[in-house]
């Protein structure tokens, strides 16, 4: 038994053992530490005797220098199971940890030293319960007091525990098993094993351990020339840089990280080091994109508020408006001339039903309202009349109620959500059979104004629409279909008039509506039209589309049959060849 009888310690030991821990000096600099007691507290340990451990681990951590960025300490009690007193991020000040020892009460059952470790290993000294990250360094010390032989296996766990950087001291009273203090406790043994003949001596464990832990805080003393922190360490220091930085050759002065020189930041443009690694930064006019490292132009049109009539289109740093074919850009660079004498009677034709929604319908709205924008509706030039549709069909307002854009743009806004079914066949026919009538305000077709449709929808029709689709296109009216959401392409198409890619339009969703007025604006566009008896020209010379077209089409059923007769030519010269062989 290891009782160290020499007279002076033996004075001490005949002294309460807090006046002893007081007489090893004030309270010593340790520098950081991650601490931790592992108590046996089994039913072996009798209640006088676990009180005389109670006072001894409250007088020891009066003699350390306990804190956040100093000694940390936390205590875990076993028996059969094993506890949690405090870990190590509970608490800073010593009082705070007195206070819950003075509240420990003992668990009194088996003796499981190894489960005790394994708990310290895995869950005391770990990051979440207040230990600090290994790289920091900072030394992990554990002490073990038990009076009696482990039931399990400890040197197996003990091993994995030192391997982790935990050094371990073992200390023995009484019954303890010398044997298991040696397999437990870190290397030199001499110096890590510590047995005493009863809890009454443990206090000289207390001085000697306190003695090991204290040095002097060399950091304190302002000499060190660390240029950015200053840790201590038995006996010494050593400087550390913040992060991002790395310690120079002189162990003193620091220097910040060049991430940028390694090579393998893959920045497109430019490499910024920053203390958090490289950071790619792009030249002025571009975009970094979410990989953090390419670089893309801004597309300024997106981010300024660039008041193009029509169409915005970026160039670098900066941006220009452009105006659909047929129209002028006018002096102030955004806006576009209109065709001011054209003649056309357009019928809008609204999805009401309950899958739009009633948010989306609001959108809906303000996108027809971006369509009258770009018309000229006045009694002589363009008539708009709006039509909704559900499963049934309501005429909103028709061709010949408004006699101007902002009349027809508040009629828009006051229109309510109908909802239910999708009975786009039904709307179809209410357009052919009324809304073009001359009662409903259209201009009788001898004036040969354009009759326009457009329809607006986000699903599949619940009714037949062939019959009725066809039936506008042979009544002489031009049809657009836009679509948005989960409407069907091939109802689309069927809506519209051919060719398909210039009247029909698609949207995902109702939030991007709006770059489909480009397609329209250039679309919906009066062709030239008489008025009683007298030609009728646009002075912005807007080109009818829809002579465009039924002039491309035609061209394009001349190619067809002169390629048609070509082919039967040459089939016939391949016989004639054929049978002179």
């Amino acid at each position: 038994m290891r009782g160290l009888l020499c007279w002076p310690l033996l004075l001490l030991l005949l002294q309460p053992w807090e006046t002893q821990l007081q007489l090893a000096g004030p309270r010593c600099h340790t520098g950081p530490l991650d601490l931790v007691f592992v108590i046996d507290s089994s039913r072996s340990v009798r209640p006088f005797e676990f009180e005389t451990m109670r006072q001894f681990l409250m007088g020891l951590l009066r003699g350390l220098n306990v804190g956040p960025n100093a000694t940390r300490v936390g205590v875990i009690q076993y028996s059969s199971q094993v506890q949690s007193v405090f870990p190590l991020r509970a608490f800073s000040r010593s009082e705070d940890m007195e206070r819950a020892i003075r509240d420990l009460v003992p668990l009194a059952q088996g003796t499981m030293t190894g489960l005790a470790i394994q708990y310290a290993m895995n869950v005391a000294f770990s990051v979440a319960e207040g230990a600090r990250p290994p790289e920091e360094r900072v030394p992990r010390v554990a002490v073990i007091v038990t009076d009696g032989r482990p039931q399990d296996r400890v040197a197996e766990v003990a091993a994995q525990a030192r391997a982790r950087g935990i050094e371990i001291y073992a200390v023995g009273v009484q019954r303890a098993d010398v044997g298991s203090l040696r397999a437990m406790a870190s290397p030199p043994l001499d110096e890590h094993v510590f047995l005493v003949e009863s809890f009454d001596l443990i206090q000289e464990f207390g001085l000697q351990f306190q003695s090991r832990l204290c040095a002097i805080d060399l950091c304190a003393e302002g000499t060190h020339g660390c240029e950015h922190h200053c840790v201590n360490s038995p006996g010494s220091y050593f400087c550390r840089c913040q992060v991002g930085f790395v310690l120079q050759q002189d162990q003193r002065s620091c220097r910040a990280i060049d991430y940028c020189s390694f090579g393998n930041h893959s920045c497109q443009h430019e490499c910024v080091s920053t203390p958090g690694g490289p950071q790619c930064h792009c030249r002025e006019g571009h975009d970094l994109q979410p990989d953090g490292r390419s670089c893309q132009v801004q597309d300024l049109c997106n981010g300024v508020d660039h008041g193009c009539e029509f169409q915005c289109v970026s160039e670098g740093l900066s941006y220009r408006c452009l105006c659909p074919e047929g129209r002028q850009l006018q002096a102030d660079g955004k806006s576009c001339n209109r065709c001011r004498e054209g003649h056309v009677d357009l019928v809008l034709l609204v999805d009401g039903s309950k899958s739009v929604r009633p948010q989306n319908f609001e959108l809906v709205k303000r996108f027809v309202n971006q369509i009258v924008d770009f018309l000229d509706v006045s009694p002589e030039g363009t008539r708009v009349g709006l039509v909704q549709f559900s499963s049934r069909v309501r005429t909103e307002f028709p061709l010949g109620r408004y006699g101007t854009a902002a009349e027809v743009k508040q009629a828009v806004l006051a229109v309510e959500y109908m909802e239910r079914g999708t009975m786009t066949g039904l709307a179809l026919r209410h357009m052919v059979e009324h809304s073009f009538s001359e009662a409903q305000g259209a201009r009788p077709r001898a004036l040969n104004v354009p009759r326009v449709g457009l329809v607006f929808t986000d699903g599949r029709s619940q009714d037949d629409i062939s019959v009725w689709a066809a039936r506008a296109k042979e009544e002489g009216i031009v049809m657009y279909a836009v679509g948005v959401g989960k409407a069907v392409e091939a109802e689309l198409r069927e809506i519209a008039s051919k060719p398909a890619e210039l009247h029909v339009s698609y949207a995902p969703d109702f939030g991007t509506m709006t770059h489909l007025l480009e397609n329209l604006r250039g679309s919906i566009c009066p062709e030239e039209g008489i008025s009683a008896g007298t030609e009728l020209r646009s002075p912005c010379e807007c080109e009818s589309l829809v002579e465009f077209q039924g002039r491309t089409l035609g061209a394009l059923e001349s190619l067809t049959l002169n390629l048609a007769q070509l082919t039967a030519r040459l089939e016939d010269l391949e016989n004639q060849l054929a049978n002179q062989k």
